[in-house]
């Protein structure tokens, strides 16, 4: 429920607050003064679009926050868990505006998107006005009107449906564009199997180019290296030479005195350490001239490779790597062309599966809307009864259409308002005050199902007047008995009906124009009424009636 909002710089408001309670209460005052104004503004903290032009000339921003109650509420309290937000029995929203466009959007002070806010906010509260009316007109949003009726294990059937809809849709397009692609790129995909098939046939390895190059440059400059390694093994441990023989007997010298002085010592150990080096030097040379032979075969096989590898390169890439790359990129592409993609499977065999489950979920949830429509028919016809609208009868009809997101049936509301006249299309029947009370007689019916406890009608009652506009007055205020009703109305039945009655005024200077609200105590209620009736003439009559109609609240 709504307990308080509060609008600064909004259009002609320039700073308001209003307290709400349980019941119904009106909003009235002269046309302009700012009663839709303030509709918007609630519309907006609940997520509607923001626009710069709703913010007051000459303010940086504008500002609206409401604070509810929530009793119980098991979708709101999801939303706010998912998100992180704080789930008390209050909740605060707050929505800034900023002149650059910008909004700002918090939830009990953390700062959420407009998605979530929109989620959170349809929950909270249901604003009906002339859009809704025209939306009514307008066959193509009967079938999500009708949906709205339904119950949760109704909204899960359709959300199920709707999964099913979009994965076949998407594995439709991946089949055509499967079947399209084998038929227009048919030489491409000959040609890349040609690719993968000689690239896979190479075997080829990462860096195993550079590899078998440097294996080629050894087995052919095999006797330089053999003989510079030889050449070197002698210098340091040749007989002759004995390179390795004069340095280990330096070393002992120098080992014998170096006690005598500290340069004998660090000479000593720098011989030492030089004399370890070139020892294992010699023995990794050793090593390696005892293991060195020529293997003639081995250079054969290497140089094969390489042309075998050269030749690949130059079809497709610069080295082994590239060609590897190359491979992996045209392998993708003949799979996407070919739509045998991993995970895939047979597409065809699972769009018709899908297909199978597509049309037997339609056909549950048209039978479920079918069920809806004849719970509807006798709520609303039963609503029109109370409204004046006794010989009208409510009718929703079901034309087969193609399968869509909504299912594969068109769904139209008629209406019959004379006996005999038989059912025609609501956009071409309904006047504009049998359109008001249709609406009003739909928002009823919808109020027992939804779990809004505040619902706001804005100007429902355009139109009518006499014994209907006491009919609308009460239906209204017996839907605000089950929870909040917020109504802008220049009806007298319908303001006097209400449990409590704002008034709203445009005040101006010179230099500004401002919206003030106030709540009306008893008598002033009387005046207002008066007003209605009789003008700004007050008449003695115009009082008592105004009274009477008071009374008959009570």
């Amino acid at each position: 429920m709504l307990l308080a909002v509060s609008i600064r710089n909004f259009a002609i408001i320039e700073q308001i607050s209003l307290d709400f309670q349980t019941g119904m209460t009106v909003l009235t005052g002269e046309t302009g003064a700012g009663k839709s104004i303030i509709i918007d503004a609630m519309n907006m903290m609940l997520g509607a679009r923001a626009t710069t032009d709703a913010i007051r000339h000459g303010a940086d921003k504008a500002e609206i926050e409401g604070f509810f109650s929530l009793d119980d509420n098991p979708a709101i309290e999801a939303i706010l868990e998912e998100q992180g937000i704080d789930s008390s029995q209050e909740l605060i929203i707050r929505r800034e505006i900023f002149q650059n466009g910008r909004s700002v959007s918090r939830i009990n002070g953390q700062m959420v998107n407009l998605t979530v806010l929109k989620a959170v906010g349809q929950h909270l509260v249901d604003i009906h006005g002339q859009h809704d009316q025209e939306e009514l007109m307008k066959a193509q949003y009967h079938i999500a009107m009708l949906d709205q009726f339904g119950d949760e294990a109704f909204q899960e059937q359709k959300a199920q449906y709707e999964e099913t809809f979009d994965r076949y849709k998407t594995l439709r397009r991946q089949v055509l564009t499967q079947q399209k692609n084998e038929q227009e790129n048919k030489a491409r995909i000959e040609m890349l199997r040609f690719q993968l098939d000689e690239i896979e046939s190479a075997e080829l390895e990462a860096g195993e180019d550079e590899r078998l190059q440097a294996e080629r440059d050894r087995l052919i400059n095999h006797k330089n290296i053999a003989d510079t390694l030889t050449n070197a093994f002698t210098m340091l441990d040749d007989e002759d030479l004995a390179t390795l023989q004069h340095l280990r007997s330096a070393m002992n010298d120098l080992q014998s005195i170096e006690d005598y002085d500290a340069d004998y010592k660090q000479m000593a150990d720098q011989l030492a350490e030089s004399y370890y080096v070139l020892d294992d030097v010699a023995k990794r040379l050793g090593s390696v001239l005892d293991n060195l032979d020529f293997d003639g075969n081995r250079l054969m096989l290497v140089e094969s490779r390489l042309d075998l590898l050269n030749s690949m390169t130059r079809k497709y890439g610069g080295s082994v790597d590239d060609v590897l790359t190359y491979y992996q990129k045209i392998s993708e592409e003949y799979q996407l062309l070919t739509g045998t993609l991993p995970g895939q499977g047979d597409l065809e065999q699972g769009l018709k599966q899908l297909e199978k489950d597509l049309v037997a979920q339609a056909t549950a949830l048209s039978q479920a809307r079918h069920d809806l429509a004849k719970v509807l028919e006798s709520d609303i016809k039963q609503e029109l009864k109370d409204l004046y609208m006794e010989k009208a009868d409510f009718q929703v009809t079901f034309t087969k259409a193609k399968f869509s997101k909504a299912g594969n049936e068109q769904v139209e509301f008629y209406i019959s308002t004379n006996p005999g006249e038989g059912f025609k299309p609501l956009v071409k029947v309904a006047s504009g005050g049998e359109l008001s009370r249709l609406m009003l007689a739909i928002k009823s019916a919808f109020s027992r199902k939804e779990n809004k406890t505040s619902i706001v009608f804005d100007e429902v009652d355009t139109g009518v007047s006499g014994r209907v506009a006491q009919a609308i007055a009460q239906k209204i205020y017996k839907i605000g008995q089950a929870g909040q009703v917020l109504a802008i109305s220049h009806l007298p039945q319908v303001i006097a009906i209400a449990d409590y009655q704002f008034f709203i005024e445009k005040v101006s200077s010179e230099t500004s124009t401002v919206s003030q609200v106030r709540l009306l105590t008893a008598e002033e209620r009387v005046e207002e009424i008066a007003k209605m009736i009789a003008g700004d003439s007050l008449t003695p009559a115009a009082i008592e009636q105004a009274r009477t109609l008071l009374q008959k609240k009570k």
